[in-house]
C-alpha cells in the first residue's frame, strides 16, 4: 500500500484477479465519493455483480439492492436497483471519462445516482459534463480488464470485497 497518498479516500477492490486500487476525487464529488465510502464501510458492495460490461467501453456494477451474488441475486432486476439512501445529486465537472475514470451511474434523470457506478474501459469522451467522474484506477486495471463481457454477462464476476484503504 505503499503508493497510497490518501488511505481515507483510496478505496481497494478485490476482483478474483487481484486488487483494484481507486483514488476518490473528493474535491471534485466530494457527495459521491461520500456515498462510495459509506456502501464500502457497510459492506453493501461485497459480491456485488459487474452486471453490465460492454467491451471497449465499461464495466457497471454496484447494484446493492439486486446483484449480491450471495444475498437475494436477481439478473433480471440487476442493474435497476440502488441502496436504502437518497439519490445524489449530479457533480459534474470539467474532469473527462478517461480510461480507468469512475463514473456515477443514473437513469436520465442527471440527479439520479446512487450506489451503482461503472471503469471505463477506454477514453469514453462522449459522456463527459453527463455523468459524475468521482474516482480513478491508480493500479490493478489489468484486473478490471480481465471481468467478463455481457448484458448481463452469463457468469458475471464480482466485486468480492471492497474496502476503504484507511480502514484495510
Amino acid at each position: 500500500m505503499a503508493d497510497i497518498k490518501d488511505p481515507e479516500n483510496t478505496i481497494l477492490v478485490e476482483l478474483k484477479g487481484g486488487t483494484v486500487t481507486i483514488e476518490l476525487l473528493p474535491d471534485v464529488a466530494p457527495k459521491h465519493s461520500e456515498r462510495m465510502k459509506e456502501l464500502a464501510r457497510a459492506g453493501a458492495y461485497d459480491n456485488v455483480a459487474f452486471h453490465r460490461v460492454i467491451d471497449g467501453f465499461m464495466a457497471q456494477t454496484g447494484d446493492v439492492q439486486h446483484a449480491n451474488m450471495e444475498k437475494d441475486y436477481n439478473p433480471r432486476m440487476a442493474g435497476t436497483g440502488g441502496s436504502d439512501m437518497p439519490d445524489l445529486p449530479a457533480e459534474f465537472s470539467k474532469l473527462p471519462h478517461d480510461r480507468g475514470t469512475l463514473g456515477a451511474a443514473r437513469s436520465q434523470n442527471p440527479n439520479s445516482a446512487n450506489s451503482q457506478f461503472f471503469i471505463n474501459f477506454s477514453d469514453n469522451h462522449f459522456l463527459n459534463g453527463q455523468y459524475t467522474v468521482y474516482g480513478r484506477v491508480t493500479s490493478g486495471m489489468e484486473h478490471v480488464d480481465a471481468i467478463t463481457r455481457g448484458e448481463p454477462p452469463a457468469n458475471p464476476d464480482r466485486m468480492i470485497s471492497v474496502k476503504v484503504a484507511a480502514d484495510a
